[in-house]
């Protein structure tokens, strides 16, 4: 347990030494990337002469401003056969490939298996075989220290998930003093937890490391409802008022979740990618809550008619939910919308009717200080996932303390009924009528921004609020029925 107290955030300065100290033996720039090409550390150039930007190579630059190397870069790079070398690999340039300087790549091995590279620009005249011998054995004290901070990361994931699945009382008690004592001084701190889901898969090995998510403490794979999973991600905050260290770590998990789902091949109404957490039907009355292949759904549409071959909001994220097209980028534009400070960084800013998100979503829980609550945080943060999946309007990140009324619906368990007023509107012949329903009580039942919102005459609008009256014994000019009727369409869409 004293093993895993040590985290990653103190591995980055032994790191640092040993490739300034490969630096000194090879007397140029080392980097050094694990296995999955994160930078974990880079040697400075040294030189007295100006710095010469057209020297500089591409590929090295980028993965030092983005601390990580394309999915393109990677595998040209293993096309040299890195992966398997017990020695260093000498790759010739390829100015195509935006590699404009040979370099000498330094397997980085532990226990026979590799862990990460160290990468060194290619020079004149270039180190000598004793010099490259040298090396090799500082990478091996690397491959010693990576393999312990894997270790440590793996014993604070299998913590973190021990805390959020303990049933309560003593075995949550336990399972927090655990964390405590593996996360160290640092676990009295302000925290919270992100929920993304779906996650494509519940091998450990397939999550990111916590290095690579900016303020993770440690995260570990979660079962989302009966078959699918969700990724949680605990993260250190500086205030429990300052949210942009969770929106930011929230962003970057959710490239990761993306890029997951786009190497699975989920395309646009072709896949199910999920179950989620609540399941029963939605609004659209299917039960299946199925997206077309434009990837418009989740929602009411503006200005067009919904349903159809057309794939146009047909409503809800329901039980099992056929995914559109997984938005390549929606987690890069949180993060750089955080970074620039932008206010509402999280949210879709195109209104209810923009399309295009049809994927994961993350959702995070309101800070405490300390562990002793994790377990209501992660609550909170589920349930803020299955509202930005319900309501794309609301993610593709969402707080605890912005999803309205789902912070009580969320509440309600998985197998809970739906009312029967509600259920003649839920079936799939009135599926229409439910979205009109819909948007008139998201309008606060006035007329004419439902008519315009639907893009229907208001005539059209009064006949189908009759009919939804007549199938369901509601009267919509009551409160407590449109209420009742408010909260039931919502309700089916978890």
């Amino acid at each position: 347990m004293g093993e895993n107290a040590r985290v990653a955030a103190d591995y980055k300065g032994d790191y640092q030494e040993l490739v300034d100290e490969i630096s000194e033996l090879l007397g140029a720039p080392a980097t050094l990337e694990n296995r999955d090409f994160e930078l974990l550390a880079f040697g400075a150039y040294d030189s007295d002469d100006e710095l010469d930007a057209a020297a500089l190579d591409p590929v090295r630059t980028r993965s030092i401003l983005t601390r990580r190397s394309t999915a393109g870069v990677r595998t040209w790079f293993e096309g040299f056969g890195i992966t398997r070398a017990t020695g260093p690999v000498r790759i010739p340039p390829s100015p195509e490939a935006g590699v404009y300087r040979g370099r000498i790549c330094l397997p980085v091995r532990h226990r026979g298996v590799v862990v990460g590279y160290v990468w060194l620009l290619e020079g004149e005249p270039g180190p000598t075989d004793a010099q490259l011998d040298a090396a090799m054995r500082v990478a091996g004290r690397i491959g010693a220290l990576l393999a312990d901070e894997a270790e440590a990361g793996a014993g604070l994931s299998r913590e973190l998930r021990a805390v959020l699945t303990a049933e309560g009382g003593w075995q949550r008690d336990m399972a927090v003093a655990e964390l405590r004592t593996a996360l160290g001084p640092r676990a009295d701190g302000p925290h919270t937890l992100i929920c993304v889901a779906p996650w494509p898969s519940p091998d450990p090995d397939d999550a990111p490391s916590a290095r690579s998510v900016p303020h993770a403490a440690a995260l570990c794979t979660i079962p989302w409802g009966t078959a699918a999973q969700s990724l949680a991600v605990l993260v250190r905050l500086r205030s429990t008022a300052v949210g942009a260290p969770a929106l930011a770590a929230a962003g970057r998990v959710l490239e990761e979740a993306e890029g997951a789902w786009g190497a699975l091949g989920v395309r646009g109404g072709t896949e199910t990618a999920t179950t989620t957490a609540g399941g029963g039907p939605g609004p659209s009355g299917s039960g299946a809550g199925a997206r077309g292949a434009s990837g418009k759904g989740a929602g009411r549409t503006s200005g067009t008619e919904a349903g159809g071959a057309s794939g146009k909001g047909t409503g809800g994220t329901s039980g099992k939910g056929v995914r559109g097209a997984v938005p390549r980028g929606a987690g890069a534009a949180v993060a750089a919308a955080v970074a620039a400070g932008v206010a509402g960084a999280g949210r879709y800013t195109g209104g209810p009717g923009t399309s295009g998100f049809g994927g994961p979503a993350a959702g995070i829980g309101d800070p405490r200080v300390g562990l002793a609550e994790l377990g209501a945080v992660w609550q909170e943060a589920r349930a803020a996932a299955q509202a930005a999946l319900a309501e794309r309007r609301l993610g593709p990140v969402a707080q605890w303390r912005g999803i309205g009324p789902y912070r009580l619906l969320t509440a309600l368990p998985p197998e809970s009924a739906q009312d029967p007023a509600a259920g003649p509107l839920l079936s799939p012949a009135h599926r229409e009528l439910a979205r009109t329903a819909e948007v008139y009580l998201d309008c606060a039942g006035q007329a004419g921004r439902t008519a315009s919102e639907l893009g229907i005459h208001r005539q059209t609008l009064y006949y189908r609020l009759n009919r939804v009256e007549q199938l369901t014994g509601l009267d919509l000019d009551d409160g407590e029925d449109r209420l009742l009727l408010h909260m039931a369409l919502k309700r089916a869409r978890l």
